[in-house]
């Protein structure tokens, strides 16, 4: 699949912008799972600025996305048309400031805030260390781990909108709920602040230690994966539903049902955007079947199949059980 090239003609829409665009950019190269087709544009902005200019020149009728570091997404094999805007160095800043808060980009990965805080003296973010990703998806999604999430510990998060403004935000205009913020969907997470308590370094970094290790026993973090595939349903944890169901270890042509964690999907044999996709709503499918429970995805799935194929629900239909 092939777009369009139209960053010379941003470019010259745009003549202040920073940030480099790149046509055509291969999504699987920047994603865990490794799958699905390209972005017709690839944006990194150089800085908050040169993401509010962006936003605010760019044609009105022109679709964009943001991602973070790739952890918890799917993208579809024929790409994504318009412009995936992906955050780097000019938002990775992290700052400790005084009360024991810390102040990071949206960009830096979520172990690494906790290790800051940590070397910091700041008790309270030691869950992020069991959380894949970056903070700007911990703003989106709620985060959380081990009893903490992020509505728990987030003082004000910044994001810009598509017209270019930018805004602060308190937790509680953040509307959190399980796994879920209120802030539009098109508004995009620059930088967040985060109020912890007052902690040794050593018994923070010790119980980072106790997350960490339970992760690699219990999820199958050296694989292509996206994390955990479904959200737990109201007084039912996802994993078990699927395993109820029979899936553990499931597969649909390069993709499987985690053997050590079933709430994981895993690219183990050079898996399409479909077979993930595939999997996951044949799944989705048998949990139905087998106790009434819908699942809701958490993992968020961007961009369109190859043409004539399906998508969503349908896919599962299309599988032999």
């Amino acid at each position: 699949m092939t777009y369009p090239d139209i960053t010379q003609d941003l470019k010259a829409a745009m003549p202040d912008l920073r940030g480099r665009l790149a046509a055509n950019a291969p999504m699987a190269d920047i994603t865990w799972f490794r799958a699905g087709g390209p972005a017709q544009v690839l944006y990194f902005p150089a800085d908050e600025a040169d993401l509010a200019y962006f936003l605010k020149h760019k044609p009105k009728d022109l679709p964009t996305f943001v991602i973070g570091l790739g952890s918890n997404l799917l993208v579809r094999d024929g790409g994504v048309p318009g412009v995936v805007i992906r955050l780097g160095r000019g938002f990775a800043g992290i700052t400790a400031e005084d009360g024991h808060r810390i102040r990071v980009g949206t960009v830096v990965p979520d172990v690494k805030v906790a290790r800051a805080a940590a070397e910091a003296g700041i008790a309270g973010l030691a869950f992020y260390r069991g959380i894949p990703g970056s903070i700007g998806g911990a703003l989106r999604m709620n985060a959380g781990a081990h009893g903490t999430e992020t509505k728990d510990v987030l003082v004000e998060a910044r994001a810009v909108d598509p017209q270019g403004n930018i805004h602060v935000l308190s937790s509680e205009d953040m509307g959190f709920t399980y796994r879920h913020s209120s802030v539009p969907t098109d508004w995009i997470f620059t930088e967040a602040l985060y109020q912890g308590t007052p902690g040794e370094p050593a018994d923070i970094l010790a119980a980072m230690d106790e997350v960490a290790e339970y992760r690699e026993q219990n999820q199958p973090i050296k694989e292509r994966t996206g994390g955990s595939t479904f959200k737990n349903p109201p007084g039912h944890s996802a994993w078990k539903l699927v395993d109820t169901a029979g899936c553990r270890g499931l597969r649909v042509g390069g993709a499987s049902v985690s053997e050590k964690h079933c709430n994981f999907l895993i690219n183990d044999q050079g898996a399409t955007g479909e077979d993930i996709e595939r999997l996951g709503e044949t799944v989705r499918a048998r949990v139905k079947a087998t106790s009434g429970i819908t699942l809701e995805w958490e993992i968020i799935r961007l961009g369109q199949p190859l043409e004539g194929r399906p998508v969503g629900e349908a896919l599962a239909e299309t599988v032999v059980s």
